[in-house]
């Protein structure tokens, strides 16, 4: 089943203006997430201006139907940072719950969640 990953793109960490005036964090971390999650199976992205994690930037979504879904964030936007957001991603999706044991979390995204959110509930 697909997991989303949807980034903050206009997320902004304290001295963005200082290295990349006119780009925020949120841009930089969604290209590199984007390069990141090419090519693997049931991860997709998408951008989302603000998901109000201001406080905690770089912030992203791990979103599955039916499944536990989880908000993380206070990344810098880096390589290592980006591959463990989609490496839990990854394993996201192969579980059926959304819930991924510790001991299999890529070690860069540890200390990074922020919120759980329960599924939504169904009609049925």
């Amino acid at each position: 089943m697909t997991t989303w990953i949807t980034i903050c793109d206009t997320c902004k960490r304290d001295d963005w203006d200082a290295r990349a005036p006119g780009v925020t964090d949120g841009e930089v971390f969604a290209d590199l997430i984007e390069a990141a999650a090419a090519g693997t199976a049931d991860v997709r992205t998408r951008r989302h201006s603000c998901l109000m994690g201001c406080a905690r930037g770089c912030n992203v979504s791990i979103q599955g139907a039916n499944k536990l879904n989880y908000t993380v964030g206070e990344f810098e936007p880096s390589q290592e940072a980006a591959e463990a957001v989609v490496g839990y991603a990854a394993l996201h999706a192969e579980s059926e719950s959304g819930q991924v044991p510790y001991k299999q979390w890529p070690q860069a995204i540890k200390g990074h969640f922020v919120t759980r959110h329960p599924p939504l509930p169904t009609d049925e």
